[in-house]
């Protein structure tokens, strides 16, 4: 996490939601809070961030001033044209009372003897546990260089650290807000830019076709007899673990068809 541990005013609408935000969250919106940000490009790349995992709620504690034409907007990508505009100057007491709130920090206590940055969930046990909460949330970043203090974590219902080296746990707010929003885009987003179907499994019939062309492929290459009922169950294992598609399965066969044609052995078509 980062560090140890257009914006107006005013009551929250509760009718700003995430591009993109599943129908079955309903009314419930995660938004995205910056306390006392130093720079105006980790905002902006915050921003960005928001805007590809399908966050649209953005709320700025004691930022810095959000020039148009600066490093924000420069840094924004296409939420300069949402979201970044949009962002709202609230106060920490605003985020309390209006939001289930949960704090990031990258320094954890080991044990329940503190429960300041204890117990800490990483984004993706956050992510899963959210999905059953009917509540509209609000994560919470600090500061670049010293995250959100502990009287702030204090006043927050839940806290999230993301798994790093123990001698070196901190990141970049840009890389923290970006890694957290990454494992929570399955409560905002309904679709990607990826197929539904990403892997298609080749139909029974062409995998069984690959094992008895193997099958053929061993005997013309004269592998010793004894050794073939054991190396076909470890082809056939391999190749279930491999989940081939209908492309694969057929190109292999192929070139096991033409291997026995080359070494003289029967062609069964």
């Amino acid at each position: 996490m980062a560090g140890d541990g257009g914006a107006t005013g005013g009551e929250r609408d509760s009718s700003v939601a995430a591009d993109g935000a599943s129908a079955a969250d309903g009314d419930r919106s995660i938004a995205v809070a910056v306390v006392d940000a130093e720079t105006p490009g980790n905002v902006g790349t915050i921003a960005r961030s928001m805007k590809n995992f399908g966050f649209a709620e953005l709320l700025l504690v004691d930022p810095p001033a959000l020039d148009p034409e600066g490093e924000a907007y420069g840094f924004a990508g296409q939420a300069r044209e949402d979201v970044l505009p949009d962002a709202r100057e609230v106060s920490f007491d605003h985020l309390v009372e209006n939001f289930h709130t949960v704090g990031t920090t990258a320094v954890t206590n080991e044990d329940e003897t503190s429960h300041v940055r204890y117990p800490v969930r990483t984004p993706a046990e956050l992510a899963d546990g959210l999905a059953g909460i009917d509540a509209d949330t609000c994560v919470v970043f600090g500061r670049e260089r010293v995250g959100l203090t502990n009287d702030e974590l204090a006043r927050l219902d839940q806290v999230c650290s993301i798994p790093a080296a123990a001698d070196y746990p901190v990141l970049n707010l840009g890389q923290a807000a970006t890694i957290v929003l990454y494992e929570l885009r399955t409560l905002t987003l309904e679709a990607t830019q990826h197929p539904n179907e990403r892997h298609q499994r080749a139909d029974e019939h062409l995998v069984e076709g690959l094992h008895e062309e193997f099958d053929d492929f061993l005997a013309a290459t004269d592998y010793p007899a004894e050794k073939r009922a054991k190396t076909r169950r470890l082809w056939r294992r391999f190749v279930g673990r491999a989940h081939p598609t209908g492309r694969e399965a057929t190109t292999l066969r192929g070139i096991f068809r033409r291997a026995r044609q080359r070494l003289g052995g029967r062609d069964e078509g």
